[in-house]
């Protein structure tokens, strides 16, 4: 039986993406997951989620927006480890 195509992928009314994906991850990065979960619950006085304690990691994190910039001004290539590199680490495939 075919499941129905789902898109990985949709816009928000506020400018940003929402990107879906499925991880294989060691029970140690679930954990250090819900560790950063605690802690911005703790900052914002509410409960978290883990999607929401990695969404949040990542805007912290990330350098400023290439597509922003016009052609020509490209800035040089940021390898993806160096873009994650306060998130725990993950070994195996994803």
């Amino acid at each position: 039986m075919n499941a129905p195509q789902v898109s990985a992928m949709h816009a928000l009314p506020d400018g940003e993406a929402e990107l879906s994906l499925v991880l294989r991850l060691p029970w140690e990065d679930v954990a250090r997951l819900g560790q950063e979960a605690g802690r911005l619950a703790a900052q914002m006085q509410r409960p978290v989620t883990l999607d929401e304690a990695v969404s949040n990691r990542l805007r912290s994190t990330r350098p400023a927006a290439s597509h922003a910039k016009p052609a020509g001004e490209q800035p040089a290539a940021v390898t993806s480890s160096a873009a994650v590199t306060s998130l725990p680490r993950i070994s195996g495939t994803a």
